[in-house]
């Protein structure tokens, strides 16, 4: 009776949440079939009565979509490159090692990550500037992978102190270096871990808006989040353009999380249970 009980209470809730975080992505898909005239209809058509798939050609023709879709490839898998060369010796040395201060190191990365980027991004224009990095691609790679590393050093460091060290021991008794160790035992291990790391530090860097806006000026290099501005004109917003090229950036995330769906779940539970 308790099991039938919860069962009635928890799933219409369950549906109930998931119908309210899946309507914005409804509107969106809704809108991106529209012509003009039913996106300004009144009261709205919230299913269209006319599909209208020359959106999508319409955005490709008349913006640089292409190269939006380049510029934050580029970023994100910079950002991650980046992020794992620092991040998987970072985590295994504060996971296996013993030094002084290592513990307050630990809280001192959950202290950065709490902060807003919004109160450094006037500092970090002017280092910006001054290494001569505006309008670079290479700003938007290195800020990234500042700001997604310290969380990804934390997940990773706890997926790697869940390995039991015999393994790790053994290993060297055998008389692999430390370095082997870490690349032919460790990691292969950890890989759940080293998935979710990666998958984190990819879709915050294809994600983002701020430094984009700040550092990067030209046409030809803003990446897709900072182009999906071409849409919004001064008097209006051509919101079926808008919507087109939004649904269009979630592609990439979706069929992402797709092919590594098993691997991001056991990473993330890894991370959070045994750090």
């Amino acid at each position: 009776m308790r099991s039938r009980g919860t069962y009635y209470l928890v799933y219409p809730l369950v549906i109930f949440l998931l119908l309210v975080l899946l309507f914005p992505f409804f509107v969106m898909i809704s809108t991106s079939l529209k012509p003009v005239k039913e996106v300004y209809a009144n009261p709205p058509h919230w299913i269209p009565q006319t599909i209208h798939l020359t959106n999508f050609s319409d955005i490709w023709g008349k913006y640089p979509l292409g190269s939006y879709f380049k510029n934050s490839f580029i970023v994100a898998v910079g950002t991650t490159i980046i992020n794992m060369l620092l991040c998987i010796p970072a985590a295994y040395a504060i996971a296996r090692l013993r030094f002084v201060g290592k513990n307050f190191m630990m809280y001192l990365f959950l202290i950065v990550q709490m902060f807003s980027p919004l109160i450094v991004v006037i500092s970090l224009f002017k280092v910006i500037s001054r290494l001569g990095l505006l309008d670079n691609l290479l700003a938007l790679i290195l800020t990234n992978g500042v700001f997604t590393l310290a969380f990804a050093i934390w997940l990773l460091s706890g997926y790697f102190r869940g390995i039991p060290k015999e393994i790790e021991e053994a290993a060297l008794i055998d008389g692999c270096s430390r370095f082997q160790t870490i690349t032919r035992i460790l990691l292969p291990i950890a890989m759940p871990g080293v998935v979710t790391t990666v998958i984190y530090t990819f879709i915050s860097a294809w994600n983002e808006f701020m430094f984009a806006l700040t550092f990067i000026t030209s046409m030809e290099k803003r990446p897709l989040t900072l182009g999906l501005y071409n849409f919004i004109g001064r008097w209006a917003v051509q919101w079926q353009y808008l919507m087109a090229a939004a649904f269009l950036a979630l592609i990439p995330v979706v069929i992402l999380f797709m092919l590594i769906e098993r691997e991001l779940v056991q990473g993330l539970a890894g991370g959070a249970v045994k750090g």
